[in-house]
């Protein structure tokens, strides 16, 4: 049982719980005000205490034809009595159970709305998104609407847009279709939204891998031209000795092929081979990001980075090249410390956002 301590006029300390059901009364001052559910049945109440819970309320209790009178009626209408006694019992007690939320979490989120209770809404708003089926989510979408719960509207578009193709053939969408065209459009547009973000999301993914493997490849491209792996390595490495596999040997072996492929093709100096061409290309990779050009076993290192300095490189090649030194640095740090830089950034881009959005007019 829980019980709200509240002072009153003449200086004393009580011990109150609500007169409502599911919950006993223990020292109760007197009521001095009473709700008026549709059923016409009087629910007894304090007004200090509807007050604190919300601003409507309080409004209602402090207006002067209401204070020149004791015992009036506050009349909650419009939903059931039992919804009433519900929220009655949540203004006391902060609670709500799981089957009094699943009988009446709609009309909770009403009152909550109507009468300002932020805390009700926030409950009505996480209760309501567990109870999200393709049946009911149009009609949920266009209360949380009505009643500015964003959380909720955000939960139902959501499902309504992963389950789109199955939504439609409902009721729901079927009256919606016929008597919102805004909030139809409203929903087409975030699914086009959605779709253009998992787009976006996979294209950036597929850019990435593209960087991790250039960055790999950078990697075995040295390991091949200083240690050597398999049957390809420096000038100065034993023919007769084949080194075993390396860690990342499905990337060696390709490039193995390239080099052999580099080293004996006959268009190469024509520049009539793209495997040739993809082999400079390389090369010229490796250069824009080698810090160690002197003393750098990987052939053409000093060449193309002189070739650089003297022409300078276009826009498209930098960013390839400070997207793949960009990677080619974040995989060296270790994978935990490399989760919690890329949450602090998250953060900060989200604290950004909001200091900017508060500055804005």
């Amino acid at each position: 049982m829980i019980h709200l301590q509240k002072k009153f006029s003449g200086e004393t300390d009580l011990y109150l719980s609500p007169p409502v059901a599911g919950i006993v009364a223990v020292e109760m001052p007197e009521p001095d005000v009473h709700v008026v559910t549709s059923a016409g049945i009087l629910i007894p109440a304090h007004s200090k205490i509807l007050a604190s819970a919300s601003p409507v309320l309080e409004s209602i209790i402090e207006a002067p034809q209401n204070r020149r009178s004791s015992g009036w009626k506050i009349p909650i209408l419009g939903v059931p009595h039992d919804a009433v006694s519900v929220f009655m019992q949540f203004i006391y007690s902060s609670r709500c159970s799981e089957d009094q939320m699943e009988k009446y979490g709609i009309h909770l989120l009403a009152l909550s709305h109507v009468y300002i209770v932020p805390q009700l809404k926030q409950r009505c708003t996480k209760g309501l998104a567990q109870q999200l089926t393709l049946e009911n989510v149009v009609d949920v979408l266009q209360l949380s609407r009505l009643f500015d719960a964003p959380d909720l509207y955000l939960n139902c578009m959501k499902v309504l847009s992963n389950n789109f193709k199955i939504v439609k053939k409902t009721e729901g969408w079927k009256f919606l279709q016929n008597h919102d065209h805004y909030l139809k459009l409203e929903i087409l547009h975030f699914i086009d939204e959605a779709q253009s973000r998992k787009k976006r999301t996979r294209r950036r993914k597929e850019e990435q891998n593209l960087y991790i493997e250039l960055s790999e490849a950078m990697d075995c491209l040295v390991h091949i031209c200083t240690e050597g792996c398999g049957s390809v390595g420096p000038c100065d490495m034993d023919p007769g000795k084949d080194k075993g596999p390396c860690s990342k040997y499905s990337t060696c072996y390709g490039l193995q092929l390239l080099i052999k492929h580099f080293g004996s093709c006959k268009n190469r100096v024509n520049g009539g081979c793209w495997r040739c061409k993809r082999m400079w290309q390389l090369f010229r990779l490796h250069s824009s990001i080698c810090y160690r050009s002197d003393d750098c076993r990987v052939p053409l290192c000093r060449h193309f980075e002189a070739i650089e300095d003297r022409r300078g490189s276009d826009v498209r090649w930098s960013l390839l090249v400070k997207k793949v030194a960009s990677v080619k640095a974040m995989l060296t740090i270790p994978k935990r410390k490399r989760e919690d830089e890329l949450r602090m950034d998250v953060d900060h881009q989200i604290m950004r956002s909001s200091k900017l959005q508060n500055v804005a007019p």
